[in-house]
């Protein structure tokens, strides 16, 4: 018996989520894979895994993307919704953790904090310049220091004098983290000093001025890490919550908007299928020099383009999916390709 689900996809720059819920908003299941700089594979990737590790028939009945990839993934798979990190986050804290005030959450490439009250988003800062503090940061010293990233909480939690590390900026981070190594300070001072460092960071950079409340959940895969996790807790000398799944969070975000959207409008979903995994996609861009703009302009084809690199947009043989990139608009569309190649 097929079982009414609705189908959120999450893709970031370092991994791709995707989860799906009950016409309740209930968990069902959720799987993560790394994006490997290739967001349309790591989406066809996740389809195929998470039927693989199906207990019973998923009938969609709705899809909603997020992440930075939300649109070429909506585009993809045929998405109902397609909302902003900040909005998904903030449904699945709220239903997950009733009465959440205050939204860490700490991704591959940025950082964000949210402000709810009364399960509304009042407030909110993103950053996505540096990279301190983020997954691929702590990633990349605990390899450094010969740490697996998955021992990097526990050896940290072990220390007893942590480093005083410099942490406003990841390049100084790391600098500074060399310097004490080079000095001989024992390798679980360094890396509890290191979270220190990046709480700091977050406190007084993204949370400047913003009134952190408890309940406070710590979302995304950094929240993995204990040690960061106890770094925000003495920081702010209050309990930090660690979704079962926080690393899946606005995947489930995702899907339950689209859920809501579904009870909402009564409207068929426009989910293309499980076969989408199937699919092949290629893309390409061009530059249009309708005006001096020259804009580079994306192009999304299914099936195996008769013309291998497609030069002009005339060149393109298949089905496009979509067209984006330009700044008037033009471009800015899923349409039949006869409508396309109506553009100069």
């Amino acid at each position: 018996m097929k079982k009414k689900s609705f189908l959120g996809i999450d893709v970031g720059s370092v991994t791709t989520k995707l989860a799906v819920v009950t016409e309740t908003g209930e968990y069902i299941d959720s799987i993560m894979l790394r994006t490997s700089g290739k967001p349309v594979i790591a989406v066809q990737k996740g389809l195929e895994m998470l039927v693989g590790q199906a207990k019973c028939e998923y009938e969609i009945f709705g899809v909603g993307t997020t992440g930075s990839g939300r649109h070429l993934a909506g585009t993809l798979v045929g998405a109902d919704v397609i909302k902003n990190e900040i909005t998904a986050h903030a449904v699945s804290a709220s239903i997950n953790v009733p009465g959440v005030q205050t939204i860490l959450e700490i991704g591959g490439q940025d950082s964000k904090i949210i402000i709810l009250r009364d399960s509304i988003v009042t407030d909110f800062a993103m950053n996505t310049v540096c990279a301190a503090g983020t997954g691929s940061f702590l990633d990349q010293q605990a390899s450094r220091l010969n740490v697996p990233i998955h021992e990097f909480g526990p050896t940290a939690l072990k220390s007893t004098s942590p480093a005083r590390i410099a942490g406003r900026c990841g390049v100084f981070a790391e600098s500074d983290l060399i310097h004490k190594q080079q000095l001989g300070y024992p390798i679980e001072d360094l890396l509890y000093g290191l979270c220190q460092a990046l709480v700091r960071n977050y406190l007084s950079n993204l949370a400047l001025g913003k009134e952190i409340l408890p309940k406070i959940v710590f979302q995304g895969g950094v929240a993995s890490n204990s040690g960061m996790v106890k770094a925000f807790e003495e920081a702010l000398n209050t309990e930090i919550i660690v979704p079962q799944n926080h690393q899946t969070m606005g995947a489930i975000g995702a899907a339950i908007l689209a859920m809501e959207n579904y009870q909402f409008s009564g409207v068929q979903t426009k989910f293309k299928g499980w076969e989408v995994k199937d699919f092949t996609f290629k893309s390409f861009t061009h530059e249009c020099n309708d005006c001096a703009n020259s804009c580079e302009v994306i192009t999304i084809v299914q099936g195996e383009p008769e013309c291998l690199e497609p030069k002009t947009p005339k060149d393109v043989k298949g089905k496009i999916v979509a067209r984006w990139g330009g700044a008037c608009g033009k471009w800015e569309a899923t349409c039949n390709p006869q409508e396309q190649m109506t553009h100069k």
